[in-house]
């Protein structure tokens, strides 16, 4: 099921952060963009997590851009993750796996339910403006590509 062009699943989930963090607060001040991750012990998740890192400042400074990472573990461990990496970017637990199952969907492995690795960039409205769930576990879409893909008004930025 593709999510491209259609409202985003609204959300609400508790972040290494403190608080709870629903995807219609991040969208009131500008675009979001949902990263569906495998898991804490997922290295493809962590290289990916840090390109959103270091590039999440930039975006919501001169764009408004929320980034919004949903993990499907528990928040202690999710907590150790953003910890370990040293993310600048909070990350959200989802330990049912429901948020992730809603955008990307989940599956069973030996590490237990995993989030199929996606990623969502939401617009303003809530509508799910570009939408890569990722076929291989080291397939992914990285933050500054996703930067100038907003800037370029939801265009990808490097064609033509």
């Amino acid at each position: 099921m593709s999510l491209d062009g259609e409202s985003a699943p609204e959300f609400e989930l508790p972040s290494t952060g403190g608080d709870t963090v629903a995807l219609a607060d991040e969208l009131e001040s500008g675009p979001a963009v949902v990263l569906i991750n495998r898991g804490v012990w997922c290295s493809f998740c962590a290289e990916q997590l840090q390109t959103f890192s270091e590039v999440s400042y930039d975006m919501w400074f001169h764009d408004d851009v929320s980034v919004v990472p949903v993990v499907p573990d528990s928040l202690p461990k999710v907590t150790e993750m953003r910890d370990r990496y040293d993310l600048s970017i909070q990350l959200l637990a989802d330990p049912d796996g429901e948020v992730c199952e809603r955008y990307s969907g989940t599956e069973e492995t030996s590490h237990g339910l995993t989030g199929k690795a996606g990623t969502y960039v939401i617009d303003e409205e809530g509508i799910v403006r570009y939408e890569d769930v990722s076929d291989t576990p080291a397939d992914r879409t990285y933050g500054n590509w996703v930067r100038y893909y907003i800037r370029n008004d939801y265009e990808p930025p490097f064609e033509g």
